[in-house]
């Protein structure tokens, strides 16, 4: 399932929030963690300080926030600015002592860039987010992406304050109430034409890099 708004016009406020809504749906049926038990769906609640797009700011950087994070080399970074802004993204969810799920999909996630190629993995940003901030500094992140061959160029291991983490979660459909209960699906985007889709993680690695590879390429007639 994917949300696809022109270019041509302004992305309206119901616009962002159609999409967030459509995020959160589609994260209540994500691939679950072996091991543990899927939640029931839960109505979401925004953190507080969310912003809600409204007239004069529901533009991208107002809907997914330029929330501060850190990635594994301790550098800081905004949100929206430093990390989607005109990038084609795939984004998932892990904390690093979990031992099932994370590390499986991020080993399937190198072999997505694998089949890629270099020209194109080039041209894809790859961003895992900490679902468990307190723990998940960027030196235990940097050991993480050390220990699973992916710690190089265009992929970002993310975490913070977790305030400013939950609140980014929350805008992509991922705020819950424990690490473990994370969605495993994958959140694929060409943010700049705001194109946006779930993958299950289990889908072939190359099924993958295709959907990739189209979002990469530029839209007919632009």
């Amino acid at each position: 399932m994917s949300a696809t708004v022109s270019r041509k016009s302004p992305m309206r406020a119901l616009d962002w929030l159609t999409l967030g809504a459509c995020l959160w749906i589609m994260s209540s049926v994500a691939f679950a963690h072996e091991g543990h038990a899927p939640q029931a769906p839960q109505t979401p609640q925004a953190p507080q300080g969310a912003v809600t797009p409204t007239a004069g700011t529901h533009d991208a950087q107002a809907y997914f926030t330029d929330s501060l994070v850190q990635d594994q080399n301790g550098n800081s970074l905004r949100f929206y600015s430093d990390v989607l802004k005109d990038r084609v993204v795939l984004l998932n969810v892990i904390f690093t002592h979990c031992n099932d799920a994370c590390p499986l999909i991020t080993r399937k996630l190198r072999e997505v860039r694998e089949a890629l190629g270099e020209e194109a993995a080039s041209k894809v940003t790859f961003v895992s987010l900490s679902s468990d901030p307190a723990n998940d500094t960027p030196q235990v992140l940097k050991a993480f992406a050390e220990k699973q061959g992916v710690d190089g160029p265009n992929w970002l291991f993310l975490t913070g304050d977790k305030a400013q983490m939950d609140l980014v979660l929350a805008r992509l459909g991922h705020l819950i109430p424990s690490p473990e209960q994370h969605s495993t699906q994958l959140i694929a985007g060409d943010v700049a034409n705001k194109r946006w889709s779930k993958i299950r993680p289990d889908a072939p690695a190359q099924a993958i890099a295709q959907r990739l590879q189209l979002l990469s390429q530029p839209l007919a007639g632009r």
